[in-house]
């Protein structure tokens, strides 16, 4: 027996001796210890006109590859390459990264995978510079999209003739375009919470029906037709809708009951016919005559919303997608902000034009980000 055979068996007994008086926490520390399965280099876009946003390469650990590589796209709002959901506070939970659990995941089992921060946004979601994001139209987000493949296929680990786009949400607006467009480098389009009909039907959606049937089913529970201003208050969904970001920040219900009393002009009961549905008509009235003058962290850009009421739904283009590449459609049924019944209109289109691979996942009780 070698003398490293020989430590190596005293360790293994120790550990045994050892996992009989330790915790199942403390064993499972202990049994899954770090090993790095990816590597990653980091990268910077030229986006052109001056503007450079940050990147990252993730690959597998071991091996030089070629590796078949994907690019990431992003939702919409301004939003880093990890993709990271909601606000970072200092002394609470992360909050989710559904891009970067993505690129690890694909990595570790062979892929090539470049995420890359939106212009004029960098980590954390965090807007850099106002005027660059201020200014950014859905066209801008397309281009970059391109350059962003253009730079994923450079590098020297990817195999150019192996490349997917995994697009979410907004992203599902930009991917098929950016497939169109460069039909001969991309084999396939992975579509996640998609995007089919206009921004106008989907913003309606999300600011008059959604809130509208949300009252309706979940805090009308006796049927009348009527929710109090104490319910609205109370409620994380409705309150948003009513109250501005300024007030609810302040997390005082007697501050935000006092707002909603302001808003509806009255303490005492609401009618959500009556009452609630035209304000929430008026509000989506407001962003869709593009009243608002500037960005923030609660609606639209003013530049981006124009840029995408003009753009061409996505269920009129999807159907010049090259037959040769590949699309797969996942969406949760429980998705409220793009409904899985857009997955399915999309997946009828690609059927009415014989796209020969498509094909359409859904997600029982599952939601936006799956």
């Amino acid at each position: 027996m070698t003398l490293s055979l020989g430590l190596l068996l005293i360790g293994i007994l120790g550990l045994s001796c050892l996992a009989a008086t330790i915790s199942k926490e403390q064993q499972s520390a202990l049994a899954q210890p770090f090993i790095q399965t990816i590597k990653y280099r980091n990268l910077v876009i030229d986006l052109g006109n001056g503007l450079k946003t940050n990147a990252q390469l993730t690959l597998p650990a071991v091996g030089k590859g070629p590796f078949p590589g994907v690019l990431l796209i992003h939702g919409s709002g301004p939003t880093d390459k990890n993709e990271t959901l909601g606000f970072v506070h200092k002394n609470g939970p992360k909050p989710p990264t559904p891009f970067w659990q993505i690129a690890q995941y694909l990595s570790e089992r062979g892929f090539a995978v470049l995420r890359y921060d939106k212009r004029g946004v960098g980590a954390n979601s965090t807007i850099i510079n106002s005027n660059v994001w201020g200014n950014a139209t859905i066209n801008d987000l397309i281009q970059d999209s391109k350059k962003a493949l253009n730079v994923l296929i450079q590098q020297p680990e990817v195999d150019p003739k192996r490349i997917s786009i995994i697009g979410h949400s907004e992203g599902t607006i930009i991917a098929p375009r950016v497939a169109i467009d460069n039909s001969t480098k991309v084999k396939n389009i992975i579509l996640m919470g998609t995007v089919a009909l206009s921004t106008r039907e989907n913003t309606h959606n999300l600011d008059v029906t959604l809130p509208s049937e949300y009252a309706t089913q979940v805090l009308d529970k006796n049927h009348t037709g009527l929710i109090s201003i104490q319910q609205i208050a109370k409620d994380p969904v409705l309150k948003n809708y009513f109250v501005p970001p300024s007030v609810l920040l302040t997390n005082n219900i007697k501050v935000i009951t006092n707002a909603l009393v302001k808003e509806f002009g009255t303490n005492d009961s609401i009618s959500i016919e009556k009452q609630l549905n035209p304000l929430l008509i008026k509000g989506y009235e407001n962003l869709t005559a593009f009243n608002l003058l500037k960005c923030n962290n609660f609606e639209p850009c003013p530049v981006w919303l124009r840029s995408a009421f003009s753009l061409i739904p996505t269920l009129s283009i999807i159907g010049n997608v090259s037959k040769s590449t590949g699309i797969l459609i996942l969406n949760g049924d429980n998705d409220s902000l793009t409904p899985v019944q857009q997955a399915f209109l999309l997946q009828q289109r690609l059927t009415e034009v014989n796209h020969p691979d498509h094909t359409l996942i859904t997600y029982p009780n599952l939601g936006h980000v799956f």
